[in-house]
């Protein structure tokens, strides 16, 4: 698996809320989670109860297809960073399941206080970040190689 250049991997490490969107009958919803990034597998995982609307969405809409993004808030034009990436949202199990646990409450601790801890990873399958600190507008762009093919 390639994985991204360290440029984005590093934003994606710097920051902890990502904006997930979905949509349900052409009706778009979007909602903010916190998140642990698994480098390794680059995954992005997030805590979300199964009866959030986008969770419910997701599930009885049977499409499990996300977009997200992730923006560095700053006024100033020439420092203005951000990431935009698609995706597939999975329940998480067994092996996966406790790994992602581990990396979530290790960045989260307090997340050790829910009842329960529902975890989805979002595998992404595309990223553009957005850093005007390389020139204005400049783009990076990730697309793993077997979707080249």
């Amino acid at each position: 698996m390639t994985l991204p250049e360290k440029r984005i991997t590093d934003f994606i490490g710097e920051h902890h809320i990502l904006t997930l969107a979905n949509s349900l009958d052409h009706i778009p919803w979007c909602t903010t989670c916190y998140y642990a990034y698994l480098k390794e597998q680059n995954h992005f995982i997030i805590t979300s109860d199964q009866h959030t609307r986008h969770i419910r969405e997701v599930v009885e809409g049977n499409n499990y297809r996300v977009a997200c993004a992730i923006a560095l808030e700053t006024k100033l034009v020439g420092k203005i960073r951000g990431i935009q990436f698609s995706g597939l949202l999975m329940p998480l199990a067994g092996e996966d399941l406790k790994r992602a646990k581990s990396a979530y409450l290790k960045r989260f601790p307090i997340a050790r206080l829910m009842p329960e801890l529902h975890l989805w990873a979002i595998a992404p399958d595309y990223i553009k970040m957005t850093d005007n600190r390389l020139g204005f507008g400049k783009k990076l762009v990730w697309i793993p190689e077997d979707s080249l093919k």
